[in-house]
């Protein structure tokens, strides 16, 4: 099996920036090339800093094509019911940087930005944070669902012997939160509406748990197998704005296809998320993230 970015799995960091890039007009392969080898130097990854690399569909396919899966496809807008939905916002490239503290990750982002500065341009970047004992800020305990860390890579990644092999389909979305309506409800409905309890993110029974809740809606089976996928999932936030920036890792794109048409009420079934009364994504992508042995044949100029 070839090795993962280590970033997609490694633990304990509080603080955490997004970027996404695009491609300038013109940028030759070498050159993008050169600028993303740049990215390894100690100048961008020391000091208690994780790095995570995505490439965009076209990227992948223009650096490293042999290694794209043919899962690998574009993010699609999303009309769901009741008016709401989800747009697609591509980039290039995506970068998640994660570290011990806002100080370190800053600095890390801003060398990352200079090092590819000569081939993208930043078009979004979003810094984010863990909110007390990994709470969304709506007070709910996120990421309950995830696999234990040490099943994570099994739900992850691309398996052995599949093109991409050690990579990762990733999905982000950034949602911002209607907090004052939804800390209006009173506690109980407010666990009606995500399907687990607030203080202890104890799901409700069966016979208590609407089927539009959250939980409800984003954990699917398919002949009794759960379809898991490894949420990294942080929130952001200023007096005027805040939410979350929604991060998954999945070896099987499919599973973000079904989990959001349950969400956005496209299924047919005549439900939707609840949740998405309260938050709204202001944006959504599809990346890849390569395997380290995927990411050295990306740097090397000879595969131009």
């Amino acid at each position: 099996m070839l090795v993962a970015q280590p970033g997609i799995f490694a633990q304990g960091a509080r603080s955490h920036q997004y970027l996404e890039l695009d491609l300038r007009a013109g940028a030759d392969p070498d050159g993008v090339r050169r600028a993303l080898a740049s990215l390894r130097e100690p100048a961008v990854t020391a000091g208690g800093l994780n790095l995570v690399i995505g490439l965009g569909l076209d990227l992948m396919r223009r650096l490293a094509r042999d290694d794209t899966p043919e899962a690998l496809a574009p993010f699609t807008p999303i009309a769901g019911a009741g008016g709401r939905g989800a747009p697609a916002t591509p980039h290039d490239l995506w970068l998640w940087l994660h570290g011990t503290g806002p100080d370190v990750v800053l600095d890390g982002a801003v060398a990352a930005a200079a090092a590819l500065a000569p081939v993208v341009t930043v078009a979004s970047e979003q810094p984010a944070f863990v909110y007390r004992d990994s709470r969304d800020l709506t007070g709910f305990v996120d990421g309950t669902e995830n696999p234990p860390v040490q099943e994570a890579p099994e739900v992850a990644l691309v398996p052995a012997g599949e093109t991409g092999e050690g990579g990762s389909f990733v999905l982000t979305m950034k949602w911002v939160h209607a907090l004052a309506a939804f800390h209006a409800l009173p506690v109980a409905k407010q666990e009606a509406v995500i399907g687990r309890t607030k203080t202890d993110s104890v799901e409700l029974d069966e016979g208590v748990k609407q089927p539009s809740a959250h939980i409800s809606r984003v954990v699917i089976e398919e002949d009794g197998e759960e379809l898991e996928i490894y949420r990294r999932s942080t929130p952001f936030g200023t007096v005027l704005e805040r939410g979350l920036y929604f991060v998954a890792f999945s070896a099987d794109p499919s599973r973000f296809d079904k989990m959001l048409a349950r969400m956005f009420g496209t299924t047919g079934d005549g439900l939707h998320d609840r949740l998405t009364e309260f938050s709204r994504p202001v944006s959504g992508a599809y990346y890849f993230a390569p395997s380290l042995e995927c990411l050295d044949r990306v740097f090397d100029e000879r595969q131009s």
